[in-house]
């Protein structure tokens, strides 16, 4: 039976040191070394290192983005944050709201 994670009780640098070691994974299926992978991404080796060896624990979305290209994987964004069907709670007046505002109290 597949068997869905929580992340949510995760810490944010060990959800980075997780992705780090599942980026590895996936440079490696890739058949490519991490010198490899920093050139495609214009980042140093020492880079790709530590975020696949977790000393690094946070990570510019930018860098995650290029590491992401580098090995191919860039379509995958879509499993990560799908689009979401349009809501009928977005439309008040048939006027589609922009963004959420709270009174003051």
């Amino acid at each position: 039976m597949w068997y869905m994670e929580d992340y949510s009780d995760y810490s944010v640098p060990e959800l980075v040191r997780m992705l780090g070691n599942r980026f590895k994974d996936y440079r490696l299926r890739a058949n490519m070394t991490q010198k490899e992978v920093a050139e495609m991404a214009g980042l140093s080796v020492l880079s790709v290192y530590r975020f696949e060896n977790g000393t690094v624990t946070n990570i510019s979305l930018s860098t995650f983005l290029l590491l992401m290209k580098a090995v191919g994987c860039i379509n995958d964004l879509n499993d990560l944050m799908p689009e979401q069907p349009e809501s009928p709670y977005l439309y008040k007046e048939s006027k589609k709201i922009q963004r959420v505002r709270h009174k003051r109290t």
